[in-house]
């Protein structure tokens, strides 16, 4: 029997809802074996985040190159890296191992608006990290931020906007509407011929804390399965919908609360 595994790439939350405790529930909710490699501790909570320390990247690199050098991993997924540094050696890595998948959640603002990457940093997560990547999986923020232009406010701003995120070297983008309006929340998944729109009922919550690093996990947990992209797209926003709307049966925390990831269980 062939176990599917995936790796998350990306920093710890302490509170447990998003980060890498978010990314191993994920998997674990999908039937994936899940691998970690920190990159960054957090002290953080459902109200904010109050410290970051950075892994030193000779670590990060170790971590890597110990799950790589024992673990079949069929897919990654990249989160919050924090810091030049440790993009410098995460492309490294990669460059070295290969994974047949690589996700990238450009992680720059935690749900609670605190900052998670290094304003420094951007030009080398666009660089080093997206020509690497499988999808990239931005909230409109995070595209606009990606870009230096506005948010998009339209379908055609949206899809303009994943072109040009195309042109820096990713294979597709997968653009989330999470931050959008109106009655339903709309993904964008734009290939190199094509744009598929994903909609779904917005749902009325505020208990969302790790929402984009769960549907990220989710989308390499079905590629780690052997799913083709705009099924494991398609998969992972059915899931990750339906773990926001059972997110309320918790009473977790004071600020915003964590998605259940095992809705299907409990």
């Amino acid at each position: 029997m062939t176990t599917p595994v995936a790796l998350t790439i990306a920093g710890s939350d302490s509170s447990g809802g998003a980060g890498i405790q978010a990314d191993l529930k994920t998997f674990a909710a999908l039937g994936v074996y899940g691998a970690s490699a920190i990159t960054a501790l957090t002290a953080q909570n459902t109200k904010g985040v109050t410290g970051i320390h950075a892994v030193p990247a000779a670590f990060v690199t170790a971590q890597i190159d110990a799950v790589f050098s024992d673990l079949d991993v069929g897919a990654v997924k990249i989160g919050m890296v924090a810091q030049a540094a440790s993009i410098d050696a995460i492309a490294s890595a990669l460059a070295r191992w290969k994974p047949r998948h690589v996700v990238l959640d450009p992680v720059m603002v935690a749900t609670s608006g605190d900052r998670l990457l290094a304003a420094e940093a951007v030009a080398a997560l666009r660089t080093k990290l997206m020509p690497l990547a499988s999808v990239i999986t931005p909230n409109l923020p995070e595209a606009a931020a990606l870009l230096d232009e506005p948010i998009a406010q339209t379908e055609a701003e949206i899809e303009s906007q994943g072109r040009r995120l195309l042109s820096l070297g990713c294979r597709a983008v997968l653009i989330k509407g999470g931050h959008g309006e109106g009655a339903e929340s709309t993904d964008y998944l734009v290939g190199a011929d094509t744009t598929v729109a994903l909609a779904a009922p917005r749902i009325a919550t505020q208990n969302t804390h790790g929402t984009g690093c769960s549907l990220s996990s989710a989308v390499a947990a079905g590629l780690a399965k052997g799913e083709g992209l705009e099924t494991a797209v398609r998969n992972a926003k059915s899931w990750i919908s339906a773990a926001i709307a059972s997110a309320d049966r918790f009473s977790v925390g004071h600020g915003h609360g964590p998605i259940h990831h095992f809705h299907k269980f409990y």
